[in-house]
């Protein structure tokens, strides 16, 4: 057996889709319970361990892992999914030219901009997204009107969102700028509830305008153009495994 044999062996099959670029473990996760990956023609079950030698296929497709790990910043525009799986929007995937198998760390709305980091780093992207592990994300958010101290300190504290039974995390919220209408904060998450910081301003009665995220962890959006992308440096790399 050999040496890239040893390293692949009685390796769960989740951690292994994961280190193919099919997303954080959590996702991969996902793709087996649903019965959409096989193992040498058979449907494959959460849990059971691979050595990397099987016919291991997603949607019939088969899966090679990538052995170099790819990193990418970009600039998502408003109108791009962030990820594959919905054939009726063009996705940020689409504006990287990159043969391999890319995965979004994360989600931003259709209608939000800023800081996307693409990888086939299925370990990064599960330490950069599971809640416990609180990793902060900022984020520029326009908003209607001028929210009073009191608003701001009820977002920081936490807010009970429509359908859920417990409030926000203790976020961090302060001015930027002020508008004749509309003000500018910067809001620094530690969670990510689906569409969290719009439902939370739309509670506190400040609609959102525009919200465009600008830092995840360590890495920064900096003057990166809107639709551009760049590989990240060996530092912020280093950085972002520091931090997660």
């Amino acid at each position: 057996m050999n040496e890239s044999t040893i390293k692949t062996a009685h390796m769960r099959l989740q951690k292994y889709l994961a280190g193919a670029g099919l997303g954080a473990r959590r996702k991969c996760e996902e793709y087996i319970v649903l019965g959409r990956v096989t193992i040498d023609g058979r449907r494959a079950h959460l849990g059971e361990n691979v050595a990397g030698t099987e016919d291991i296929r997603l949607d019939g497709n088969p899966i090679e892992r990538t052995e170099e790990p790819i990193y990418i910043a970009l600039h998502k525009p408003r109108g791009y999914a962030s990820d594959r799986g919905d054939a009726r929007n063009r996705t940020a995937l689409d504006l990287v030219q990159i043969e391999e198998p890319l995965h979004a760390v994360g989600r931003l709305d259709m209608d939000s901009s800023g800081l996307l980091l693409l990888t086939n780093d299925g370990e990064l992207s599960f330490r950069l997204t599971h809640p416990r592990f609180e990793h902060e994300k900022e984020y520029h958010v326009l908003v209607h009107g001028h929210p009073v101290a009191a608003t701001l300190q009820h977002w920081r504290e936490g807010v009970l969102l429509e359908k859920e039974d417990h409030p926000t995390l203790p976020c961090q919220v302060r001015v930027l700028r002020q508008f004749q209408s509309e003000t500018l904060l910067s809001v620094v998450l530690c969670e990510g509830r689906k569409r969290q910081i719009r439902r939370m301003a739309k509670v506190l009665g400040h609609p959102v305008v525009d919200l465009m995220r600008v830092r995840i962890g360590p890495l920064e959006l900096g003057g990166l153009e809107s639709g551009a992308w760049r590989t990240l440096t060996p530092q912020e790399i280093e950085a972002l495994r520091r931090s997660a």
